[in-house]
């Protein structure tokens, strides 16, 4: 059959039969590229990871040896062989703080959320842009303020006080997260709630924390992960009693140098928690980073 004498449906047939072949060549170049970022960033981790596993003999060797023996020594000197200092204080220490000013966010930008997405406010942009703008100050530029107050109120090297910066570093964060997922929650839901007499306290409980668990789920994590992983405020206002894990890290790099495969070796264990929780509500974490973004 010429193209002159083909029909619409046929020639459309051959056009597609035609664009395949560059459309799977396309597909596999985009997967071999997206393979060969993903593994650019994994590249440090398991470097990291490998090196800890070496002695700091063969980790100090340039070029580095990939055959060198492994031993679990780092591993051993991190969690006090020898007669180091315990890392389980910090590890706590960072727990705690982390885990109660999640709580906290939580507890307070839910609430927040609603009132800016389901029952919004006069002028909630204005509102969204005020939390934003927390966010523009340089951390370092209010590090001397907070340590005077904290000073004056006899807060230094105290774990609540790093309870309570945390929260007021991701609050911000976690509202504009929470306002676009409960901006999706169904209004129709909430009408019926509220004509079968349901208060406040019980829509936010037992309808809008259901539907809108993903959103929850990864701002949860993401608060969780920007506590765990913050070091600036931590080494000014803590000492020996209430300093993270990131500040026990740095504890490592001291004037007689650096110990490359304990510092390695201290990162992969610093690093677990948040690889645990971040693969263990990665599907939630996901769907909530990906809701509204398809309509």
């Amino acid at each position: 059959m010429s193209a002159a004498t083909m029909t619409p449906a046929a020639a459309r047939a051959a056009s597609a039969a035609g664009s395949r072949p560059g459309k799977r060549r396309t597909g596999v170049v985009w997967s071999v590229v997206a393979w060969v970022v993903g593994v650019l960033f994994v590249l440090p981790a398991l470097w990291m990871l490998l090196t800890s596993f070496h002695s700091e003999q063969a980790a100090a060797t340039n070029p580095p040896s990939l055959a060198a023996p492994l031993t679990l020594q780092g591993y051993r000197e991190f969690f006090g062989a020898g007669g180091g200092l315990s890392p389980w204080p910090p590890l706590l220490n960072s727990l705690t703080a982390s885990v109660m000013s999640t709580l906290l966010v939580l507890a307070l930008a839910i609430p927040a959320a609603y009132a800016l997405s389901i029952k919004p406010v006069k002028k909630w942009s204005d509102v969204m842009f005020f939390f934003l703008s927390t966010k523009m100050l340089p951390a370092v530029a209010g590090l001397l303020p907070i340590y005077l107050i904290a000073e004056n109120i006899h807060m230094l090297d105290n774990i609540w006080l790093l309870v309570i910066l945390y929260t007021s570093m991701n609050l911000p964060i976690a509202v504009w997260m929470m306002r676009s997922f409960l901006a999706e929650v169904p209004v129709e839901m909430l009408e019926a709630a509220s004509i079968d007499g349901a208060g406040l306290p019980t829509v936010l409980t037992r309808i809008v924390a259901p539907v809108a668990m993903p959103g929850i789920a990864a701002t949860a994590l993401i608060s969780f992960i920007f506590s765990w992983n913050e070091l600036l405020f931590a080494r000014v206002l803590t000492g020996v009693v209430a300093g993270t894990s990131p500040v026990f890290l740095t504890g490592f790099v001291t004037s007689q140098g650096l110990f490359l495969a304990k510092v390695c070796a201290a990162a992969v264990c610093i690093s677990l928690p948040v690889l645990i929780a971040g693969f263990a509500a990665q599907d939630k974490l996901v769907q909530g980073l990906s809701l509204g973004a398809v309509k």
